[in-house]
């Protein structure tokens, strides 16, 4: 199984007691990761004892939004992240600072946060950016690929010949939780032919085990929280 190890971060201020105390852990040192052999073969990033300090940055400026959009779910909201100018230029330059030398040529972006993310990574990099979208949003002809929700079915698509079979994709969302949706962009990369380097996400949900879908792909997060 993926994983990212957390580092301890200083005390955050608790938000109004209208909501519990949101206490996030840093997930990786982007700057300073080796990687190891995992079970089964698996790759693990380990982050190194040096977090960045930017991270603690980042955590603090998600907020929690519990019962939304449904009792029991805790939501983590990052437009809270993106009223903060700073953490949201550390959280770009991160990840810039992880691909810019890995030859991406593609960023996808998973509908919608990943729309947020994924634009400003792709132009810093040099990389083209791609929306995978929800059914019935693209104009053109499409490509979709099925996954499994709780209740149902749901599919993502992307513009025929938006991505190409020697293209080197990066996928981007805000945060990995089941791993579903993930799990469905990647192979709709992958059936085009493309390589998918790596997915890249804000925030990890490690309790409801996403990295599971994803078998061996490796995954990239700044921040764990509770789900």
């Amino acid at each position: 199984m993926l994983f990212l190890q957390c580092q301890q971060q200083p005390r955050v201020p608790s938000p109004p007691a209208s909501a519990p105390p949101f206490r996030p852990r840093v997930a990786a040192a982007p700057l300073s990761v080796r990687v190891t052999g995992g079970r089964r073969g698996r790759q693990a990033v380990v982050a190194m004892a040096s977090a960045d300090a930017r991270l603690a940055g980042i955590a603090s400026s998600i907020r929690v939004i519990p019962d939304f959009p449904k009792p029991g779910i805790m939501f983590q909201d990052i437009t809270t992240l993106l009223l903060d100018p700073k953490a949201f230029r550390d959280t770009i330059d991160l990840f810039v600072e992880r691909y810019k030398d890995q030859g991406i040529t593609v960023v996808a972006g998973v509908e919608a946060r990943g729309f947020i993310f994924g634009p400003p990574i792709a132009l810093a990099i040099g990389a083209k950016f791609v929306p995978l979208r929800k059914p019935k949003k693209l104009p053109g002809e499409v490509i979709s690929e099925e996954y499994s929700l709780e209740y149902g079915t749901d599919k993502i698509e992307m513009h025929v010949g938006a991505v190409q079979a020697n293209d080197r994709a990066l996928v981007v969302d805000d945060l990995i939780a089941t791993g579903g949706t993930l799990c469905a962009a990647v192979k709709l990369l992958e059936r085009v032919g493309a390589k998918v380097v790596e997915c890249a996400c804000v925030i990890e949900l490690p309790e409801l085990k996403g990295r599971d879908k994803l078998g061996d792909r490796p995954v990239f997060v700044l921040v764990e929280a509770d789900a």
